[in-house]
């Protein structure tokens, strides 16, 4: 496989989004209606609106693009040095539920950077884009992270419900100092979305653990080139994309939430 570099990554974006749409049309679709709901696991859910929606995403990354790889949120696939990653139903507890915050999120990943990112919304109608050094973009218009004092922040989480009894003795002292430093907290239940939000400065920063890839890659590229910073939880701008341990927002915020993780109060 070609480099990065050697990449059409106009070409790439315009498959993304185009993949990202079918799939949410078919979520749209489902919504208030889903059908063969199953729990794979604590709190993580499936139904038949994911598993079409991510064959549809498939098929038309497929025909733009043959040669790169996929790996499916609810199918796998292969984990390619360069190949997308596909959250075809991001927040599928929230659609069981009739909560619109739903997220169909499309990345590419070359050689462990995300340069294309497409996350769409579909109860919303709103479409977050971007490609490596092009910037960031809502439905065709830029946007850029928040100027906002940290303190004055309002910041995304969400909890580790893949690893609960391993992870929240170490999220609840991190959780609690983020709630006492600043504004408020929000957890909406979308990473996805949480990312986007972020990169648009609808929220000011955003800290989770134990996430997919698929989960975060498309979305944390739009922070990137919205001006934002990425990291995992040490601080390291690479590893997040592998460990789902992730940090993001403004520099400002991004630094202060490192400190809080680290145990400054």
């Amino acid at each position: 496989m070609s480099a990065a570099s050697d990449l059409d990554l106009d070409h790439l974006l315009g498959a993304a989004r185009l993949a990202a749409a079918a799939g949410a049309g078919i979520v749209l679709e489902a919504f208030g209606a889903a059908r063969n709901v199953r729990e794979k696991g604590p709190g993580d859910w499936v139904s038949d609106a994911d598993t079409a929606s991510e064959t549809a995403v498939q098929s038309v990354l497929h025909d733009a693009a043959p040669e790169l790889a996929f790996f499916g949120a609810e199918t796998g696939g292969v984990r390619a040095d360069v190949g997308w990653f596909v959250d075809q139903l991001d927040g599928t507890a929230n659609f069981v539920h009739g909560f619109p915050v739903v997220g169909v999120s499309v990345a590419l990943v070359a050689d462990g950077v995300p340069v294309v990112g497409v996350v769409q919304a579909p109860m919303l109608g709103d479409v977050y884009s971007a490609f490596l050094g092009g910037g960031a973009f809502l439905n065709d218009e830029p946007v850029r992270v928040s100027s906002r004092r940290p303190e004055r922040a309002i910041c995304a989480t969400g909890f580790p419900f893949r690893a609960k009894r391993h992870r929240l003795p170490e999220y609840f002292p991190v959780f609690e100092r983020a709630l006492l430093s600043f504004e408020d907290l929000r957890r909406a239940g979308a990473a996805s979305l949480d990312l986007a939000w972020t990169s648009a400065g609808v929220y000011d920063g955003y800290f989770e653990q134990n996430l997919g890839t698929w989960d975060v890659a498309a979305g944390a590229l739009l922070v990137r080139e919205a001006g934002g910073v990425v990291s995992d939880w040490q601080g390291d701008d690479g590893a997040w994309l592998q460990s789902g341990d992730i940090v993001a927002g403004p520099p400002d915020v991004h630094a202060r939430m490192l400190e809080l993780i680290a145990g400054a109060d």
